[in-house]
């Protein structure tokens, strides 16, 4: 009887275990997926993260009323800080260098026959895929705020990269031809805070700030990426920066060509590319991040200027106020908001820098600049007029998207969803003048005629600017 009851459990084996075995840890550890164009800080492609999950549609019950966009330029050919320290040395190092035979080494096999997607006089041009993108947001947009009127105009810092940006967007928004004119602002260095870009005339800022710790962080992950491709190609000796000039490329290649070989998981590992992240977000926190004790000061008079033009009781000139610049601004205005802040729920003001340790990676941190900064990065602050949503008052109330994503804002959270009532929008951006105020005291400002606040949305001086012109000219066609 137990022999053949045994033999039938082993049939039964035989029958059962196949068919369960789809669920073994080998097959779920393979559903893993990474895109290392989703971890490229200031160089990634425009996408959206979904950080945190919350939906981008308007809260039940309420409607948008205006809303005001700041966004970065759309992706470009290259930076040209990025070309001269990191890629152009690589590109000249891998030209000079033609004793290797790169057909014959793994991994690095494509660059036998590889060409540089750019030119000197590219740089800093925006990319076909930048203009689309551009286009795009425009269109989306429009979908997103059906009731709103179009504006009648888009106002970009003076750089072409920035003027393209607005134009390709102005072709998505609008619904004929010259609809919407684009206002340009000159990137002076003497405009105090009324501009679009206010670090350039802020005196306690540096472009250079973060280098030193970045660098901390760059030996240390590249250390061991060199190692390997030097055992591969030890004729080449590559180097910390062009390991960081070589992951840079998967980026601008990607928006320029559609594809970089650069970008191929057997070249650069998951971890490589963490590690590649890490560094920028070290750079980015001490640049215009919560290290550097200017960008909540340079980052303010924007922030405090779309804000009132949200708390305006009047139907306004404009249902929608878009504006372009550069990487630099969004990020300080973060700070002024206090978005993105790794020590908002622990820790203090004073010990922020403890949680961007620069021997090893935070992994749960919130300052992500692939989240906050690819090209295109767009910054949406909403006032939603609330009837009948279920549990509130009705009433105005606000609300911030960055990249679509819902941002909740830090100590303002009576509404539906990740919104703010408007007393609570009012006490909360007193709050942010009083930490933030005083911009050409703290900036240092050593020239006349500076100011403190932006008045660009509604000053009459600034003009109202120029038709984008025939479709084909947006677009170079």
């Amino acid at each position: 009887m137990a022999p053949s009851f045994v033999k039938e459990l082993l049939q039964l084996s035989a029958f059962v275990l196949p068919a369960i075995q789809p669920c073994s840890a080998t097959s779920l550890y393979s559903t893993y997926k990474f895109n290392p164009l989703e971890h490229l800080g200031g160089v990634a492609p425009y996408f959206e993260p979904q950080d945190p999950s919350a939906s981008p549609s308007a809260p039940q019950g309420c409607t948008p009323s205006r809303v005001v966009y700041l966004n970065r330029h759309a992706a470009i050919y290259a930076n040209d800080y990025d070309y001269d320290a990191y890629i152009g040395p690589f590109v000249s190092k891998l030209e000079n260098n033609t004793a290797i035979d790169w057909s014959k080494i793994p991994s690095l096999n494509f660059l036998d026959g590889w060409t540089v997607p750019l030119t000197d006089a590219e740089q800093e041009l925006l990319t076909r895929v930048g203009r689309l993108e551009a286009a795009q947001l425009g269109v989306t947009i429009s979908f997103r705020y059906p009731n709103l009127k179009l504006p009648s105009r888009v106002w970009t810092s003076s750089a072409e990269r920035t003027v393209k940006s607005a134009q390709s967007l102005v072709r998505g928004l609008e619904l004929d031809e010259n609809q919407i004119d684009v206002v340009t602002i000159d990137e002076s260095k003497e405009a105090g805070a009324n501009t679009l870009t206010p670090y350039k005339s802020c005196p306690a800022y540096s472009s250079s700030f973060g280098s030193d710790q970045s660098a901390v962080y760059l030996k240390k992950f590249t250390t061991p990426i060199t190692a390997r491709l030097n055992a591969l190609a030890p004729g080449f000796n590559f180097t910390a920066n062009d390991v960081y000039g070589m992951m840079e490329l998967c980026g601008y290649e990607s928006v320029i060509r559609g594809s970089s070989p650069f970008c191929d998981l057997d070249l650069f590992s998951p971890d490589d590319w963490l590690g590649w992240e890490y560094t920028a977000d070290i750079m980015y926190h001490y640049n215009v991040g919560y290290g550097n004790r200017i960008s909540g000061v340079v980052g303010l008079p924007w922030f405090n200027a779309s804000a009132s033009l949200l708390l305006e009781n009047s139907s306004g000139e404009q249902d929608m106020y878009v504006s372009f610049t550069h990487r630099e601004l969004p990020p300080m205005v973060f700070v002024a908001m206090g978005l993105f802040n790794n020590s908002e729920f622990g820790g203090s003001e004073a010990s922020v820098n403890d949680t961007m340790p620069l021997d090893r990676i935070n992994y749960r941190r919130a300052w992500k600049s692939s989240h906050v900064l690819p090209f295109l990065s767009n910054l949406a602050i909403e006032r939603l007029n609330c009837s009948g949503s279920y549990g509130y008052d009705d009433g105005d109330y606000y609300r911030v998207l960055v990249n679509s994503a819902p941002q909740p804002l830090s100590n303002c959270a009576d509404g539906p969803g990740t919104t703010c009532s408007r007393s609570g929008f009012e006490k909360y951006l007193q709050e942010r003048v009083d930490m933030f105020q005083g911009f050409s005291e703290k900036c240092g400002v050593d020239y006349g005629n500076s100011t403190d606040t932006v008045s660009i949305y509604t000053d009459p001086a600034v003009g109202n600017g120029t038709g984008v012109g025939k479709r084909y000219e947006a677009f170079g066609i």
